[in-house]
């Protein structure tokens, strides 16, 4: 009897863990885009109109969504992690890889991008209280030095003020995912992207508004198409999703999927920016693909 309920228990727990991976995959998929969308639109938008305008435009949307399903307002401890959110995913990433991107490839974005993974792990040990083990370490060092490796090979090793930019930008998203896929277990994902975006509207309405108006006018159909992306997919809908997965197979463990996003990022480069894919960059990805598959078997303890 108690060996039967303990088998179902692990059942449980084993299909939660691929429902979380799988809900991160979706939204690693809907990141990986966001590079070759911005890159798109900087030629016409400034950093700030094409970093922040999507997120005055995504609270927007979350501004409704939260009137309509009547969300009480969060409660304050939650409010002071929700600014935390606001600052890395809402302000700071946005921001630091539009301006990123209006100097280098997205292709070279995605490289830098790439280690984010190592940082939300890194995050996640200090905000969610998860400690990965040695094992998810290793697994997750080795894709980081493949990705980097890969980097040095291209040419790519020489840091510019666009690399700083986008290292910002991985400082920022990581600390977002942490706080956020660890207020998601008890605020809901998508509420915690809603939230954050209402609570950043204030600060961003004044400043972006107006010159983001003007801006578009000037705007073609390709830049019209890269900004709502970014606004209702990378700003918006693909938080619902990935703070989810997030939430139910842990900040450390599903973060490591953002591995796969800069070869994705690097595919959807070529295939709208018509950004050259090495050999390479496909020896690289299938390191990185393996190293994730061995870091996904790695205990992630948790601390009470």
């Amino acid at each position: 009897m108690l060996h039967a309920e303990a088998k179902a228990k692990e059942k449980s727990s084993l299909a939660v863990e691929h429902a979380g991976m799988l809900y991160g995959l979706l939204g690693v998929c809907s990141f990986s885009l966001t590079l070759p969308s911005t890159r798109l639109i900087v030629d016409v938008l400034s950093p700030a109109s094409a970093g922040l305008g999507r997120s005055l435009v995504a609270a927007l949307l979350a501004a409704v969504l939260l009137a309509i399903r009547r969300v009480p307002f969060p409660r304050w401890t939650e409010i002071k992690q929700l600014f935390l959110v606001a600052a890395g995913v809402v302000f700071g990433f946005p921001f630091f890889s539009a301006w990123a991107m209006e100097r280098v490839p997205a292709s070279h974005g995605a490289i830098i991008i790439a280690l984010l993974p190592l940082a939300t792990a890194g995050a996640a040990a200090f905000f969610s209280g998860e400690r990965p083990s040695r094992l998810y370490w290793l697994s997750s060092i080795t894709a980081c030095l493949t990705i980097l490796g890969y980097a040095i090979s291209s040419g790519m090793g020489a840091l510019q003020w666009a690399d700083l930019a986008l290292l910002a930008a991985v400082l920022s998203a990581a600390i977002g995912y942490a706080v956020g896929g660890k207020l998601s277990r008890t605020l809901g994902s998508w509420q915690v992207i809603s939230w954050a975006l209402v609570l950043a509207f204030p600060f961003l309405v004044v400043p972006i508004a107006g010159p983001l108006l003007e801006e578009l006018q000037q705007a073609t159909w390709s830049t019209w198409l890269g900004f709502g992306y970014v606004s209702v997919i990378s700003q918006f809908l693909a938080f619902f999703a990935w703070y989810h997965g997030l939430a139910i197979g842990g900040v450390a463990k599903v973060g490591q999927i953002q591995y796969v996003q800069p070869f994705l990022t690097m595919l959807a480069s070529w295939l709208l920016l018509a950004e050259s894919i090495t050999a390479g960059g496909i020896i690289a990805a299938l390191i990185v693909v393996l190293a994730v598959a061995k870091g996904r078997s790695a205990v992630v303890k948790t601390s009470r």
